[in-house]
């Protein structure tokens, strides 16, 4: 080979060089889109979503992988045209622009494997999704934490081909502890956080989509990163919390395992409330009622005071919204039911007045 660019380079001179190094970067970008074209008609067979993700994400950082391979088969000419200093800057861009494309790669492809994989675990809406959720999960979590590896080892790399920060990257080597213990103090809850996100993508106490009760707001996760989780709240607001709160703080996730939940309804009424009648009632607006799930249902007085009786009515749904829109129906029928019919069992404050003058 350095014969055959010798001889190139003897016979046609700078002009052939130049034009030996853009016949190679032609030759490899030919091979290169047969093999891609190869691949992608591969992958149409098995999974019909891979071949369009793979030309919008990897086929141009590919291409240009290709072509730096290619002309890293040219170096031979530039020795022969250009001084020890140049040929250093050459390989040391070389080196850099190889690093930043093999990064950009590997970030195309986890973006690739991400959406081919979600592709079969789409969250559709529905609260009872529970293994599609803890896939996604999951996916999510490792995919950021395996991008941020890539990128810091990337940026590593990248400042380990100067010289200058090599030779001062030795010289602080003794002191390497010391600045660890003060970066770690600094840092330990972000890296608490990160840790946090690992046990959290396979002890898994919440999941995308997980309905939850957080500082006392009502939501849903909608995003979880490497540092924090985003709820998203009933009146759209957005919570923000960071990734420990779940792993050291107690909150309530109300489709742990299922998203079936039973709700109550609990109202006071007056001592001659008609148990029996306001109990028939309970069953006819519960059994006329899309929402209700057949699981669960009962009336039952749960308190009584000097002035009034506590009624508790427990119900059950498929889902936590729908348990709410659930309770919120059965509320306004029975509250509609006593002001209809039975108007002197609402709740009543008594006054007995006697005559002491007699």
């Amino acid at each position: 080979m350095n014969k055959f660019i010798q001889h190139i380079n003897e016979t046609y001179g700078n002009l052939g060089s130049l034009g030996f190094i853009v016949g190679l970067a032609l030759l490899g970008s030919l091979v290169y889109h047969l093999i891609f074209s190869i691949l992608r008609s591969r992958f149409l067979t098995t999974y019909t979503k891979a071949p369009s993700l793979l030309q919008k994400y990897v086929y141009y950082p590919g291409l240009f992988f290709f072509l730096l391979i290619c002309l890293s088969l040219g170096f031979p000419i530039l020795r022969k045209n250009l001084d020890a200093e140049g040929i250093s800057f050459i390989k040391h861009a070389y080196n850099i622009l190889l690093i930043l494309n093999i990064t950009i790669l590997l970030l195309r492809l986890i973006i690739v494997v991400r959406e081919v994989v979600l592709s079969y675990y789409e969250l559709d809406g529905d609260d009872d999704n529970l293994s599609s959720r803890k896939i996604v999960t999951q996916l999510r979590v490792i995919e950021r934490i395996i991008s941020f590896i890539v990128i810091i080892t990337s940026i590593a790399l990248i400042l380990m081909t100067f010289k200058t920060i090599r030779e001062v990257g030795i010289s602080i080597l003794a002191s390497a502890g010391v600045i660890g213990i003060v970066i770690g103090f600094a840092a330990q809850k972000s890296i608490a956080n990160i840790v946090a996100g690992i046990q959290l993508a396979f002890a898994q106490p919440i999941r995308l989509d997980d309905i939850v009760i957080v500082e006392n707001e009502w939501g849903r996760i909608e995003e979880i990163t490497l540092t924090y989780v985003v709820v998203k709240l009933w009146d759209e607001r957005r919570l923000i919390v960071p990734l420990n709160y779940f792993i050291e703080k107690p909150f309530q996730n109300w489709t742990r395992h299922s998203s079936d939940l039973i709700g109550s309804v609990i109202f006071y009424t007056d001592y001659t409330v008609p148990l029996d009648a306001l109990r028939e009632e309970f069953r006819r607006l519960l059994a006329n009622h899309p929402l209700w799930d057949k699981r669960n249902s009962n009336l039952q007085v749960t308190d009584a005071n000097k002035s009034s009786l506590e009624i508790r009515v427990l119900m059950s749904a498929e889902n936590a919204g729908e348990v709410f829109n659930l309770r919120c129906d059965i509320r306004e029928g029975l509250i509609t039911f006593l002001q209809k019919n039975y108007p002197n069992s609402l709740p009543k404050s008594r006054i007995e007045i006697t005559n002491n003058l007699a």
